[in-house]
């Protein structure tokens, strides 16, 4: 995928020069933890995705608008395109600031029982930073990960936060353009394709596993990006033409 075609699977122009973005964030940003966190820096944007440190990560929310709902759950596994590493995983329920939903209840499963001892998102940040800093964030569907994220991030310590990310369901919307079938193609029997993460997943022969678990669905973004660089991309795939 070259640079102007992932500008085009995600709809929006992908910066090339991550680390020295992360360099100017480290001098302007005044809590320590986030400071280290953008120190780390991250590789050049022509290292291969094999050479990549990454970090598969994926939150549970109370809905799907970040001024509005709050993060409840957290999973992120490191991984490279050769290994996935389940003894670094991690996994934390939080307790978000307002009361949760049934909706959401129903979804992730997460009830008020399990809330009611969690640590607020900021109680975690120091563990949850040094864990994600020096490797590239890989989400399915970046609309949750990156405004939630900054959102909750903001709302502690009063800056916000940044960062390169690969999305795994932009990656699969740039391998799949005409996934939205016409009228006529749809009278012509011709179905939708769907990039959720399950139904993408599928796509490559990964096992089902079941969804709306922080880890779980970190661990399976991890498989998924795998098997695309493997299927589509290639190993030597400079970093740059997945970041977003």
């Amino acid at each position: 995928m070259s640079s102007n075609e992932a500008e085009q699977a995600s709809g929006q122009r992908s910066p090339g020069d991550w680390p020295g973005k992360l360099s100017a964030l480290a001098g302007k940003a005044r809590d320590p933890g986030l400071k280290a966190f953008y120190e780390a820096g991250c590789v050049p944007p022509d290292t291969p995705i094999s050479k990549v440190p990454m970090v598969a990560v994926d939150f549970e929310t109370t809905g799907l608008d970040p001024d509005q709902h709050s993060i409840v759950s957290i999973g992120l596994v490191p991984f490279t395109l050769d290994r996935i590493s389940l003894p670094g995983a991690r996994h934390w329920v939080v307790r978000p600031p307002l009361p949760l939903h049934q909706t959401s209840v129903t979804i992730h499963g997460i009830t008020h029982s399990d809330i009611e001892h969690a640590p607020d998102f900021g109680d975690i940040l120091g563990e949850l930073l040094p864990a994600l800093a020096g490797r590239i964030m890989v989400v399915h569907y970046r609309a949750i990960e990156r405004p939630f994220f900054n959102v909750a991030v903001e709302w502690r310590l009063k800056e916000g936060i940044d960062f390169p990310l690969i999305d795994t369901m932009a990656n699969e919307a740039y391998l799949h353009p005409d996934r939205n079938p016409s009228r006529w193609q749809r009278l012509m029997g011709r179905q939708p394709i769907s990039i959720r993460l399950a139904d993408s997943r599928l796509r490559y022969h990964l096992p089902h596993y079941p969804g709306h678990n922080a880890l779980i669905d970190a661990i399976a973004t991890a498989e998924l990006l795998q098997a695309q660089v493997r299927h589509h991309f290639g190993a030597d795939t400079p970093v740059s033409d997945l970041w977003l």
